[in-house]
C-alpha cells in the first residue's frame, strides 16, 4: 500500500491519496497509516497522471520517432499515444516495445499498413488494408484505441478524401474513432469536418497552414467547425513542429471555441531542439494564453481519458488507476515559442518532477524531492 500525504490538488484543496494493488483505494481528509508514505510539501501540486494524446513514440521510423520512456515518465507524463507511426505491418514491434516500458503506451493505428515508414502513406491507396486494420485490432485490443489518418496534400497525393472514408468505414465497423491530422491543403479543412463522426479528433486544431486555418474568412468553414463541434468530434491541440499557432490559440479563446485536449506531438527532434521540448512547456503555453491551471490540467487529464474512452486513467476517484504526476506551480518568467517562430511572454511555468505509476513512486528529472517513509 502506498500512502500520499498532504497532496495539494489543483482547486486549492489538500488531501491523502491512499493507493493499493495499483488503483486508488480512498481520498480522503482522515490521516491513514501504514505502508510507503509519500509526504507532498506545500506548494506541490498532484493531478491525475498526464496523458499526452499525440506523440510519436516508435523509435524505429525517423524522423517521427522517440521512445516511450523519455517522452513519458521522465517529463511527468503516464501515458503516451501514439498517434499512427505505425500501421498493421509494425503493431506488433510497438506492442512488445510497450512491454518494457514504464509508461503507459496507447496507439491509433495507421490507417496505411505501412505507418510513417514513408512520409506519403496514403498516396497509394492499396496500403490501406481493412482486414489487416481489423486483424490488428483483435491481436492488441489493450494497445489500440483507434485509427489515424493524415490528410494533408503531401500525404494523400492525388486520393482526395478516399483514405478518410476508408478510415471512417473502418472505425464505424469497429467502433472506434478516428483522430485526423490535419494540414495543408487540399483537401480543405470544411471538407474533412464533414465526414467526421460524434468522438472522431481533429489533431493540429490551432496551425495557421495554408488553407486550412479554422479561422480563415470563409462561412462554409465556419459553419462546418460548429456543425462538428455540436455533433461531438473533439479539437487536439498536437502542437508539433510546424501545427501550433498562438495567433490562432488566442484568436480560439476570444471566440470561446472549445477544444478538448492539449498534446505535444512530439518526438526525438522537437523534443531537443523546440518548439515543443516537453508536456510542461506546452501546457506553459496555455498558462500565458490565459486558461487557468485547472483548465489546463483537465485538458492533459480527464479530457483526454475522456476522449480515449478510458474515464479510470483520468480520475482521482476511488477504483481509477493510480497513475499521478507531482508539479510545481512557479511565478517565474519565461519565454515561449510556437511553430511559426513567434513569441510570447509568460509569468508561470508548470514543471514537473515526480509521478506515481503502477503503485511505484518515480522522480523525473528535478532537483525538489518528495519525502518519502515506512
Amino acid at each position: 500500500m502506498l500512502n500520499i500525504r498532504g497532496a495539494t490538488l489543483v482547486n486549492g484543496k489538500q488531501c491523502n491519496i491512499v493507493i493499493k494493488d495499483r488503483y486508488i483505494q480512498e481520498v480522503t481528509d482522515d490521516a491513514v497509516r501504514g505502508g510507503d508514505v509519500i509526504s507532498v510539501p506545500e506548494g506541490v501540486f498532484v493531478s491525475p497522471g498526464w496523458i499526452d494524446l499525440h506523440t510519436h513514440a516508435f523509435p524505429k521510423f525517423e524522423p517521427y520517432c522517440a521512445h516511450p520512456d523519455t517522452i513519458g515518465y521522465k517529463s511527468g507524463v503516464t501515458t503516451v499515444v501514439d498517434a499512427g507511426s505505425c500501421g498493421a505491418d509494425d503493431i506488433a514491434d510497438l506492442y512488445e516495445l510497450a512491454q518494457d516500458c514504464k509508461t503507459n503506451v496507447l496507439s491509433f493505428l495507421n490507417i496505411s499498413r505501412i505507418g510513417l515508414k514513408v512520409l506519403n502513406e496514403l498516396a497509394d491507396l492499396s496500403t490501406i488494408s481493412p482486414e489487416k486494420i481489423y486483424e490488428s485490432f483483435q491481436k492488441y485490443p489493450d494497445l489500440l484505441v483507434g485509427l489515424k489518418a493524415r490528410m494533408s496534400g503531401s500525404v494523400i497525393g492525388d486520393n482526395g478524401l478516399a483514405p478518410l472514408h476508408m478510415a471512417r468505414s473502418c472505425a464505424t465497423t469497429l467502433h472506434k474513432p478516428v483522430m485526423v491530422h490535419i494540414g495543408s491543403a487540399p483537401p480543405k479543412l470544411r471538407d474533412i469536418l464533414e465526414v467526421l463522426e460524434k468522438g472522431d479528433i481533429v489533431t493540429h486544431c490551432f496551425n495557421e497552414k495554408d488553407g486550412n486555418n479554422m479561422f480563415m474568412d470563409e462561412p462554409m468553414l465556419r459553419d462546418a467547425l460548429q456543425n462538428a463541434i455540436e455533433r461531438g468530434v473533439y479539437l487536439d491541440v498536437g502542437h508539433g513542429t510546424s501545427s501550433f499557432s498562438f495567433r490562432t490559440a488566442q484568436r480560439a479563446k476570444q471566440e470561446n471555441i472549445p477544444f478538448q485536449t492539449i498534446s505535444t506531438d512530439i518526438y526525438e527532434r522537437n523534443r531537443v531542439h523546440g518548439p515543443v521540448y516537453d508536456m510542461a512547456t506546452t501546457l506553459n503555453k496555455f498558462l500565458a494564453l490565459g486558461y487557468s491551471l485547472e483548465d489546463v490540467i483537465s485538458r492533459v487529464t480527464e479530457k483526454p481519458a475522456q476522449v480515449l474512452n478510458q474515464p479510470q486513467l483520468g480520475s482521482l476517484e476511488e477504483g481509477s488507476v493510480a497513475d499521478l504526476t507531482f508539479f510545481k506551480v512557479e511565478h517565474t518568467p519565461v519565454d515561449l515559442i510556437d511553430s511559426l517562430g513567434n513569441n510570447l511572454h509568460g509569468s508561470v511555468q508548470i514543471k514537473p518532477y515526480a509521478v506515481v505509476l503502477g503503485g511505484e513512486y518515480i522522480e523525473c528529472n528535478t532537483s525538489y524531492e518528495l519525502k518519502k517513509s515506512h
